[in-house]
């Protein structure tokens, strides 16, 4: 890195302009444009992600405090609040959607963990949604209840690599058991999902791609055992069971189905869990569900630190637009910590950047952690004035 560019010039350095450039072309989105491409608009929305913008007008007086800068930071040749605007409410929000899964496919194999807790050959992902309020006076679009708007995010989250490998955002009426059939299944790897995606005949439909899901019963769950196997009750299973549904539900899923029944001692709850999965050992499975809760971190994460509330623009474009650019700021984030080999938590690397965009240190330098025990400081040990 040199040190006399921006950092955020540097930071820029580590994404595949020649791809996006590709994607931009596919999707004609740099017709007719003379200055604005869809590179400027894509920094200038990285920008205001890493400095966490609260709205169009904060960001463009951010923005316009540093004209002189436009060149060196990527930026073109002049950015006004109508230009870019305009460029959210009109360009095609897939320009950002498809390079956005580029990015999450190169952190994920960046951020590949082979020392999961449970020994299994395929990935793990769980798979959830969340919902973000909307005012129903100026996202009319999004209509949700009587005197509500709302869109959904729908992710599936790969947990080896704390990477979303697939985000969908849809109008929040969109139940979720439906968006189950917009995935493809990866055969010999986990999908942990809430009750809330109970339906049989999709589950059977992952069972017939050869992978495996791990759910949780509702209170009306009929099942009909045919045999039980040896627990560990050191362990919290009270009981794992080999049965089959019953009624409509057979009709839904013909073939063999897991039961387990775990007490988790730190909550003093008891949950019963389903899987298509027969290898495992009872207490894996009630481990794997426990990682559903990374989903939820990531919503809760992604709300917190990045620009996925407050939007910019009020047209469903750029809704996504905004959405899409918070997740590849955030791929491009755990990418330069990889390849800078930074051991700090992405988190931490936000609130570096956020103050230091426009600093000219390397960022390798910035991103060091410092020990501030061991600093040389002058000898405190003065002289004594005497005034006698």
């Amino acid at each position: 890195m040199n040190q006399g560019r921006y950092i955020f010039s540097q930071l820029t350095d580590f994404l595949p302009q020649r791809v996006f450039d590709r994607i931009v072309d596919k999707y004609e989105g740099n017709k007719k444009v003379r200055s604005f491409t869809c590179w400027n608009q894509m920094l200038c929305m990285i920008f205001g992600q890493l400095t966490a913008r609260d709205s169009m007008r904060d960001l463009m007086l951010s923005l316009e405090a540093h004209q002189t800068k436009y060149y060196h930071l990527g930026f073109g040749a002049t950015v006004t609040r109508r230009n870019l605007g305009k460029s959210n409410c009109n360009r095609d929000y897939r320009i950002f959607e498809d390079f956005a899964y580029i990015l999450m496919k190169e952190a994920r194999s960046s951020f590949y963990k082979n020392d999961f807790e449970v020994e299994i050959q395929g990935n793990v992902y769980a798979f959830d949604s969340s919902t973000i309020d909307l005012c129903l006076n100026v996202f009319w679009w999004a209509e949700f209840r009587k005197y509500k708007a709302g869109i959904k995010l729908h992710t599936l989250f790969d947990v080896k690599t704390s990477i979303p490998c697939f985000l969908l955002i849809t109008n929040a009426k969109i139940h979720d058991v439906n968006i189950l059939d917009s995935l493809k299944f990866e055969s010999g790897s986990f999908y942990i999902i809430d009750r809330g995606y109970l339906d049989f005949d999709r589950l059977f439909k992952i069972n017939q791609q050869s992978a495996y899901f791990v759910t949780r019963g509702k209170s009306n769950f009929k099942f009909t055992r045919i045999y039980s196997r040896e627990i560990d009750k050191s362990k919290g299973i009270l009981c794992d069971q080999i049965g089959r549904l019953e009624k409509k539900s057979l009709k839904a899923y013909p073939t063999k189905i897991r039961r387990v029944k775990f007490y988790d001692q730190e909550i003093g709850r008891e949950f019963i869990f389903i899987t298509n999965n027969m290898e495992l050992e009872a207490s894996q499975i009630a481990q794997l569900y426990k990682n559903r809760w990374s989903v939820e971190l990531f919503f809760k994460w992604i709300k917190q630190h990045l620009k996925v509330k407050a939007f910019w623009g009020t047209t469903m474009n750029a809704v996504k637009i905004q959405i899409y650019s918070a997740v590849i700021t955030y791929c491009l984030v755990a990418i330069v910590a990889y390849k800078l080999k930074v051991e700090r938590p992405i988190y931490e690397i936000l609130q570096i950047f956020s103050i230091s965009l426009l600093d000219k240190t390397p960022v390798n330098e910035i991103l060091k952690p410092n020990d501030y025990k061991n600093i040389k400081e002058l000898n405190p040990n003065q002289l004594k004035i005497s005034w006698d």
